[in-house]
Formats: C-alpha cells, structure tokens, sequence
C-alpha cells in the first residue's frame, strides 16, 4: 500500500546534486509531491526535504540509493518518527471594497494575513501544514484566485527524536 512519506538528504552544496537526486527518484518510478532545499546547520552543506509517495520495500530501496550519491551525507526518513512540518502559500485574490472585509474574517482563523493590498487583489500570505493551506485555497477559490505560489513542505524531526537513517 502506497503512503506520504518525508525524507530528508543533508548533501554538498553543490551544482548538479539536485539534478542527480531528483533523477534517482524518477528512475524508481517515485514522484515527488514536493521539495525544498536550502542551507543546513552546517556550512557547505543543503538540506532537501522530499515528500512523495510509495510503498514501503521501494521507499528502502530509493533511500539505500540516496546513500550510495557521492554528494550526500545522511538520508533520514522524518515520517516514521514526530516531526513539525510546514508550508507557506502567497495567494493573490480578488477583491473589491466590498468583499475585503469578508476575506479578511475569513483568514482569520487560519492565521493568514494580508501582506499586499492593490486596486482590485489582495495577497495573502499563509504558513502550515499542507492541509490547512489547501483548506485556505478552497475557502479562497470563489473570491477568484489570480496567482497560487507555494513553496513545499519543509520539515524537522520533533524535539529529541531520533530520525531513521
């Protein structure tokens, strides 16, 4: 049975790494749902989070690949163990004068806020799990949604938790 899996790759900060990993994944049939790279605790370093899908006996295979890449250091599966994970969405909407105030109370409970106002959009600016910010979407979607940026789920091992290498 395929399930959502996150896995982090702490590889060299170097070009062409990106390239290798995401090829990996589609030479094992993987898509990837979503990823984020970006600089790590340790200079010289990036950290990827990759979310996708796939059963278990692949998902070894795939991570057991990862190690074998010259440029990477540690591969650790973050969804077998407590993580925070987070994403963040811009969401250019319509808006007249008379509807403003309707989105406003409507991101409220979201925690979303309005980080541009032009003459007739506003752009709202959302942080959270991939749930919450596809609730938001809908909830925006007949106000008319212009432009949708998201950047993918980061994630970290909650607390003291060990992560499965």
């Amino acid at each position: 049975m395929e399930q959502k899996h996150t896995i982090s790759i702490l590889v060299n900060d170097q070009p062409g790494v990106l390239t290798r990993v995401a090829n990996l994944m589609g030479q094992r049939g993987f898509n990837i749902d979503s990823i984020t790279v970006g600089p790590s605790e340790e200079k010289g370093l990036s950290r990827m989070i990759i979310v996708t899908q796939g059963d278990e006996p692949t998902l070894e295979q795939v991570m057991k690949q990862f190690n074998k890449l010259v440029d990477v250091y540690k591969v650790s599966l973050l969804s077998n163990a407590p993580m925070v994970s987070r994403e963040l969405a811009l969401i250019k909407v319509e808006a007249s004068s008379s509807n403003r105030a309707e989105i406003n109370v409507l991101i409220n409970p979201f925690r979303a806020s309005i980080v541009d106002v032009g003459p007739n959009t506003l752009v709202i600016q959302c942080t959270g799990d991939t749930n919450k910010i596809n609730a938001l979407v809908e909830l925006l979607s007949p106000f008319g949604i212009r432009e949708l940026a998201r950047t993918g789920v980061t994630a970290i091992s909650r607390g003291m938790a060990a992560v499965k290498a």
